[in-house]
């Protein structure tokens, strides 16, 4: 047995929590010990009582390790510990980090540039609306969008940063074998198909519940740079992340909706208390720029190095001049039709290469 499959183990036993195993392991330092423990050494360790020294001693009679192994393998996914480098960097420093996450689909290193999109599962046009732009504005500049593959504004963020050919994880609050909800199931077909991945803490045949969801949302916000609520009623789980978040350090961003809209009470009143409004991607960008001074995807960052850009882009970018250039010159310049280099333009935008000026200006970001 290696230490992934001690931690996936360990990981199915109920009395094992991610603070729990972290005592354990000050004391065994690994997880294969652990297990091999005998149940008079585990008491000694500190919150290890009798019952856990006994569950941990008789995990063969509780767990079934190869048929969770052989599961994951004919799903095709894959299982990670904090020990792999595709663990996000960021939930390491949460308080309770998982212990394990299981992974249908692929991680990659911008991945820890990440933003979450949260908010209701009985939504408005208006808070669908928004959160697809928004997701498919970050995900264009090159930011991650996470999210929770739930109804509603979950389901519209992850859409939005497909439809940007983005990056998108979806935190599950179930195991991978239990997809919820089962009509996006879909839908986490094609974001394991090579636009991100589909993610768990749970083991393969956990159900969802009303405990699952919580610890789910904690991974959500601890994974990411910050947490946009699109849209949420006064009692929405969306409210609970975004407290979450907090704690962990984590920026909370709110699109205002309605003052009359009972699902916009609890994301207006996120901005009262001090979350910064949204309306545009740039508004969280803005922020980014302080705060992820490193992140590659950002062209102000310290790399510099520009995003891949397709032929139009390469074209338009090349044609603004050092200085401040008009768009009619830019037109001209890379000899495009003027609606064509507006959207392009505007992509630039959106990744931060270039800037608009008063007048239909333009100059190059950096």
């Amino acid at each position: 047995m290696n230490a992934t499959e001690a931690c996936i183990a360990l990981n199915m036993l109920p009395t094992i929590g991610p603070v729990r195993l972290r005592k354990l392991l000050e004391v065994f330092k690994e997880p294969q010990l652990v297990l091999a423990a005998k149940r008079n050494e585990l008491r000694k360790v500190e919150g290890i009582g009798s019952e856990v020294a006994d569950q941990i001693s008789n995990w063969e009679s509780t767990v079934d390790l190869p048929a969770e192994l052989k599961q994951v393998r004919e799903l095709g996914a894959a299982v990670i510990t904090q020990q792999s480098s595709s663990y996000p960097k960021s939930l390491r420093e949460i308080h309770a980090p998982p212990i394990v996450l299981y992974v249908w689909g692929e991680l990659e290193e911008r991945d820890h540039h990440a933003i979450g999109i949260i908010g209701a599962r009985r939504t408005t046009h208006y808070g669908t609306e928004s959160a697809k732009k928004l997701a498919y504005q970050l995900a264009y500049a090159g930011l991650t969008v996470i999210s929770g593959l739930a109804r509603g504004i979950d389901t519209a963020a992850h859409q939005g940063a497909l439809a940007a050919k983005g990056r998108t994880i979806a935190v599950m609050g179930s195991g991978l074998a239990t997809l919820y909800p089962p009509e996006n199931a879909a839908l986490a077909e094609k974001i394991r198909a090579g636009n991100g991945a589909i993610v768990s803490e749970f083991s393969m045949e956990i159900e969802p519940d009303r405990q699952t969801f919580p610890m789910r949302n904690r991974i959500i916000s601890g994974w990411s740079h910050g947490i946009l609520v699109v849209e949420a009623g006064l009692n929405s789980g969306a409210l609970i992340t975004a407290a979450q978040a907090l704690e962990q350090g984590r920026s909370v961003y709110a699109v205002p909706g309605h003052i009359n809209a009972p699902s916009a009470m609890g994301s207006n009143r996120l901005i009262q208390q001090g979350a910064k409004l949204v309306m545009d991607a740039s508004d969280i960008l803005d922020d980014l720029q302080v705060l992820l001074p490193e992140a590659k995807p950002l062209p102000e960052a310290a790399s510099r190095q520009l995003p891949p850009l397709s032929h139009e882009e390469r074209r338009v970018y090349d044609a603004i001049d050092a200085s401040e250039t008009p768009i009619d010159q830019i037109a001209a310049k890379c000899d495009l039709p003027s609606a064509v280099v507006s959207s392009t333009l505007l992509r630039l935008e959106l990744k931060r290469l270039v800037k608009q000026l008063p007048g239909k200006y333009f100059v190059k970001l950096g």
